[in-house]
């Protein structure tokens, strides 16, 4: 995936694995600021719903993140 634009790579890590969080956002695809990239693929037409999921964070402590999700 060298030399792709983030909104390349992100659209094609969707279309195979269905739904990204930011912490897989920045381990598998080096993008850091998730939310904007997804801003850019709806402004190009992408259908992305956005789910609200609970995750422990490293202490153990509950925490809620944005999980993105391609559309139907």
């Amino acid at each position: 995936m060298k030399n792709m634009k983030q909104t390349e790579r992100l659209s094609t890590y969707l279309q195979v694995h269905k739904k990204i969080n930011p912490l897989e956002s920045w381990n598998s695809l080096g993008i850091y600021r998730l939310a904007a990239v997804i801003f850019l693929l709806r402004k190009d037409g992408w259908l992305i719903k956005t789910n609200t999921v609970e995750v422990k964070n490293q202490f153990g402590e509950l925490c809620h993140v944005a999980e993105y999700e391609l559309g139907v």
